[in-house]
């Protein structure tokens, strides 16, 4: 029998690869992987913490230990960026998020009989699994999954999936099922009963007519600096409170000590707000929910913000525009921000800090931006959808002399 290959790397969706390019599904870097397929452990290796894990697709990696799992997630970036031959400065250690932080879940529910499975789909599967444990979730979040799981005997139909969507706010747990049917007035006041028992922030339900707001003591909210924005249900935040920390405190640095400030992609505020302090910003934004939210935060703390609902996509400021401001902040969803990344290559502004879900899109944008000349100074990689194979960073370019 030959030697044993050494696996070298953990590719984007998670098997590991050898230095011959064969991929091994559950491989870690350090691992040996014999002809016959056997994998014999290496130094780089973890005992999953969940019982789940294997069938769940919440995570991925949780066979990695920390060092290996940090240097995949930097891994993906590098990758990125080689392949697309940008050449970069520095591309930082990455910052993990910790166990049992993250704040907001978007789970599947579905009732068979008297029979109610909760949980995250199996990998590459729409089955459910009935998670009765999660190392990713917030203890307040995963305390509800079996009240709620209690609650969908009553008011799911069977066999049509639930939607169970679970965010913490400053006020408390943020709870939207969709999918469900609560008819007359018992049924609404059993579902304020329960929102009122498990002292929820807002509780809303969608029975196919769109998202009816059952519960809501007060205006719930998410602090940005010193800065309270009453946000819409289940409105995009950072995942977990160590992520957003880890982007805002980039984003800070990147842009420096700019006067002027672009927030492209701004959503409720989560860079805008808490980099406001001594400058001013403007804060583009296409969903107008989220445009709401921050204008009528910044309005009541009196901030230098001004909003603007704006299509980025459709839309996107050109260089007269851009070339106002000392530093853009770009945030883009998944696909990236291609048309307004063509415009600031062609722009003068000094500084950009750019934050990505996506390292392809983030170095196919970044490759457009050194070409119209601008120098990638540094990446900092962001690992907060922890033992996963998503990632995330906040990058500095600045314009060339």
């Amino acid at each position: 029998m030959s030697e044993a290959a050494l696996i070298e790397r953990i590719a984007a969706r998670g098997d590991g690869v050898t230095g011959d390019g064969r991929h091994v599904a559950g491989g870690v870097p350090g691992d040996r992987v014999r002809d016959d397929g056997i994998i014999i452990p290496g130094p780089n290796r973890a005992d999953p913490v969940c019982r789940h894990f294997g069938k769940c697709g919440g995570c991925q990696l949780q066979h990695v230990a920390e060092p290996a799992l940090a240097d995949f997630v930097r891994d993906r970036v590098v990758g990125g960026l080689e392949g697309q031959d940008v050449p970069y400065g520095d591309v930082r250690p990455a910052k993990l998020s910790p166990p049992q932080s993250r704040r907001r879940a978007a789970l599947t529910a579905l009732r068979m009989g008297k029979q109610v499975a909760v949980g995250f789909n199996a990998a590459q599967s729409n089955q459910i699994v009935d998670i009765r444990m999660c190392p990713l979730l917030l203890p307040e979040l995963f305390a509800l999954i079996g009240p709620v799981r209690e609650l969908l005997v009553t008011i799911a139909q069977p066999r049509r999936p639930v939607k169970v969507k679970l965010q913490m706010l400053d006020q408390g747990v943020e709870l939207i099922l969709e999918g469900v049917k609560a008819e007359g007035l018992d049924a609404a006041m059993a579902l304020q009963d329960f929102a009122g028992a498990h002292n929820l922030a807002r509780f809303a339900i969608d029975q196919g007519e769109g998202l009816e707001i059952l519960w809501q003591p007060e205006p719930p909210t998410m602090r940005f600096a010193d800065i309270l924005v009453e946000v819409p249900p289940f409105a995009f935040l950072q995942a977990t409170a160590a992520g957003q920390a880890a982007l805002v405190d980039a984003v800070a640095e990147a842009i420096g000590d700019a006067g002027a400030v672009a927030d492209l992609f701004a959503g409720v505020g989560t860079f805008a707000l808490s980099v406001q302090a001594g400058r001013k910003v403007y804060a583009a934004e296409g969903a107008r929910d989220a445009i709401v939210a921050l204008t009528g935060a910044a309005n009541r703390a009196r901030a230098l913000v001004a909003t603007e609902h704006r299509d980025l996509f459709r839309r996107p400021l050109v260089p007269a525009e851009l070339n106002r401001f000392g530093a853009i902040i770009l945030d883009p969803p998944r696909a990236g921000a291609e048309e307004q990344v063509k415009q600031l290559a062609v722009s003068s502004v000094p500084a950009i800090a750019y934050v990505s879900c996506n390292p392809a899109s983030f170095a196919r944008d970044a490759k457009m931006l050194v070409e119209g000349g601008y120098a990638l100074d540094w990446v900092q990689p962001v690992g907060q959808f922890r033992w996963s194979t998503h990632v995330e960073l906040a990058a500095r370019f600045t314009r060339r002399a």
